[in-house]
């Protein structure tokens, strides 16, 4: 089949399977929830082994949630036969738009155990907000 590019098998796998099967799952993907609880909009990211005060960031902007955070993790293993030592560093990000009416200034974060939770208020949105709008024939 001339001028038919050979697709490579692996362009078929999806993303995160494929990013799994390469090692590099844990560098690539910042797992989440989102979830309702009251007037808060509570988002909970897990980020084990950082140190949250100098390794996330997190911004409200334009009604979006933006989550950073950079993991840098050495471990070293001295035996009598050599030295072996093993990085990973690896930088994550993810955007999550906000509900119509949440605030920028009204955002807190907490982090235990491994577990980023950010809350952001959501003002109470007034029964039955929708509007009909007529069709007219034309």
């Amino acid at each position: 089949m001339a001028g038919i590019a050979k697709r490579d098998r692996f362009d078929i796998i999806p993303e995160p399977f494929r990013r799994f099967l390469e090692g590099d799952w844990e560098s690539s993907w910042l797992r989440v929830e989102e979830y309702q609880e009251g007037n808060d909009m509570v988002v909970r990211a897990e980020l084990p082994g950082i140190d949250p005060e100098k390794d996330v960031d997190i911004t409200v902007a334009e009604g979006a949630l933006r989550i950073a955070a950079e993991r840098q993790e050495k471990s070293e293993h001295k035996e009598k036969s050599g030295y072996r030592s093993e990085f990973r560093y690896g930088s994550v990000t993810r955007t999550i738009a906000l509900p119509p009416g949440a605030s920028q200034d009204d955002v807190s974060a907490s982090y235990r155990d491994g577990v980023l939770e950010v809350r952001v208020h959501v003002p109470e949105q007034p029964a039955g907000g929708h509007t009909k709008i007529p069709v007219v024939r034309g």
